[in-house]
């Protein structure tokens, strides 16, 4: 029996340093069985922010492979779903906005070790809640035969 196909996404912020990348390695680490998920940035830093990393670090998440890079329209064409942190609305930022979920999340990047600890938290519960209505439409879009008994 062949395996579902992952879901391609995108988690885009402005600096690509702190709010995608966090997203990026929550997501990664919470559900890899669901996603391929990669981020990029609008005005891209070239660096992951090293608080970032060591929010990361603090809460038992790798931060090893990201890096701070551009959103590219092939990058573009090969996601399912792009979140959209970067504080600018989606209507404003993409042309084909109907893959785009607006994140309004806070901008930790040059803040205090608080901020991005409490930054690190609003990502992990919408990725968390992000995963669960995945994993529900999929559910509901898979004969119950294939669905497994776990809920």
């Amino acid at each position: 029996m062949k395996a579902p196909q992952k879901i391609r996404v995108l988690f885009v912020c402005l600096g690509n340093s702190c709010r995608s990348p966090m997203a990026e390695a929550i997501a990664r680490q919470d559900a890899p069985d669901l996603w391929e998920v990669s981020s990029g940035g609008l005005t891209p830093l070239g660096f992951v922010a090293e608080l970032t990393i060591e929010t990361l670090a603090k809460n038992n998440y790798r931060a090893g492979s990201l890096d701070s890079k551009p959103v590219m329209h092939a990058h573009w064409q090969e996601v399912d779903l792009v979140i959209n942190m970067s504080g600018i609305e989606k209507h404003s930022v993409f042309e084909e906005y109907g893959k785009v979920e607006d994140w309004m999340v806070e901008d930790p990047y040059d803040s205090d070790p608080e901020t991005y600890q409490r930054v690190f938290e609003d990502i992990r519960a919408r990725v968390t809640d992000l995963a669960g209505r995945l994993r529900n439409s999929h559910k509901a879009n898979s004969s119950p035969a294939k669905l497994d008994s776990a809920e």
